[in-house]
C-alpha cells in the first residue's frame, strides 16, 4: 500500500473539520469537499479557531499550527477532490443510502490505491461496503473529538483485507492518534456504545417526565463528578444528529420507547434548537446553565 500523503475529507462539518485540521496538522495535504461553497467558506474559519485552540491546549506546536492551514484546499468538485487522493474519510450524515451513493462515485474517481474510511458513529460498514466497489479496501475509520481526545476506532468489516489494515493502522499513528481496533462489527464501536446507552436512558427519564433534564444531568454530574451531564454531552454533538441516531435504531427495533425518544429530541431540533452550534438547545449557550456555580449547589 503507498503510504498516505493526500487525504480528501469528504463533508465539511464539524467532524470532517476536525479530521483534516488533525491531519495537515500532521503534514498531509488534505483536500476540503462539500457540495456547499459557504460550508466550505465556513469550515474554514472554524478550522483556524481549531488550530488556536489546540495549540493553546498543546495538542500541536505552534510550528505545526502555523503550516497546517496552508496545507488545506477545499473543493465542490468531486472528480477534481478524488482524482490523486490516497486516503478518503467520508463524514457525510448517517444515512446508509447517501453514503453508498458517494462512495460509489468515488469509486469511479479515485486511483486504484485509494483507501476508503467511512467517519459513521453507529452504522457498520458491511451496510456499505459492497457499495464502493473496492470492499477489501474499505474499513470504518471513527475519530472523536480530536481537540481533546486521540483515540480513534478501527472496525473492519469481513471482506476488509489485512493488507488495507495494516496500512489504516500505519495512517492513524501517522497523524498522531491512537487506534483501538475492533474484533467484529459493532454498531457504535466501543465508546459509544457505552454513551449511547447513557444518551438513552436519559432521554427515557425525560421523555417520561419522571425528571427534569437539568436533575437528570444533576445526578450524573455530582456522582461521576463531571463537568457536564448527558444532555449537554447532546448538545455538543448536536441534537440533529441525536435525533437521526435515535430515529433511525428506533425504527430498526421497533421500540415504543425509542420513539418516543426520538419525538422528544424532535420538538427541538423542528424548534431549530441544534445544541451549541445554534447557542440554544436543552441549554442555552455560550453560558449553558451547568456552568454556574449555582447548577450543583449544595453537592460537594
Amino acid at each position: 500500500m503507498k503510504k498516505v500523503e493526500r487525504v480528501l475529507i469528504v463533508g465539511a462539518g464539524t467532524m470532517g473539520q476536525q479530521i483534516g485540521y488533525q491531519c495537515a496538522a500532521c503534514g498531509l495535504d488534505v483536500i476540503l469537499y462539500d457540495t456547499s461553497e459557504g460550508a466550505l467558506g465556513k469550515a474554514l474559519t472554524t478550522m483556524k479557531k481549531i488550530g488556536k485552540a489546540m495549540e493553546a491546549g498543546g495538542r500541536v506546536s505552534p510550528e505545526a499550527a502555523e503550516k497546517a492551514m496552508a496545507r488545506v484546499r477545499t473543493t465542490t468538485d468531486l472528480a477534481e477532490a478524488g482524482k490523486d487522493a490516497d486516503l478518503v474519510s467520508e463524514s457525510v450524515p448517517e444515512d446508509p443510502k447517501l453514503k453508498a451513493s458517494v462512495f460509489a462515485s468515488l469509486n469511479a474517481i479515485c486511483p486504484e490505491h485509494t483507501l476508503f474510511t467511512t467517519n459513521t458513529s453507529t452504522l457498520v460498514p458491511s451496510m456499505i461496503a459492497g457499495h464502493t466497489g473496492r470492499p477489501d479496501r474499505f474499513v470504518a475509520l471513527h475519530f472523536h473529538d480530536v481537540r481533546i481526545t486521540n483515540i480513534v476506532d478501527i472496525m473492519p468489516h469481513p471482506g476488509t483485507s489485512e493488507e488495507t489494515l495494516e496500512a489504516v493502522r500505519e495512517f492513524v499513528f501517522q497523524i498522531e492518534q491512537y487506534p483501538i481496533e475492533l474484533k467484529k462489527e459493532q454498531n457504535g464501536y466501543v465508546f459509544n456504545t457505552m454513551l449511547t446507552q447513557l444518551f438513552g436512558s436519559a432521554l427515557t427519564l425525560a421523555s417520561r417526565e419522571v425528571a427534569s433534564v437539568e436533575d437528570i444531568d444533576r445526578a450524573w454530574m455530582g456522582i461521576m463528578k463531571t463537568a457536564v451531564g448527558p444532555f449537554g454531552m447532546m448538545d455538543s454533538i448536536g441534537l440533529e444528529t441525536i435525533w437521526k441516531v435515535t430515529d433511525y435504531w428506533a425504527q430498526v427495533t421497533k421500540a415504543p420507547q425509542g420513539k418516543r425518544n426520538g419525538d422528544f429530541v424532535k420538538t427541538y431540533v423542528d424548534a431549530g434548537h441544534l445544541g451549541v452550534k445554534t447557542q440554544k438547545g436543552f441549554y442555552n449557550y455560550p453560558d449553558p446553565a451547568f456552568f454556574s456555580p449555582d447548577f450543583m449547589k449544595g453537592i460537594k
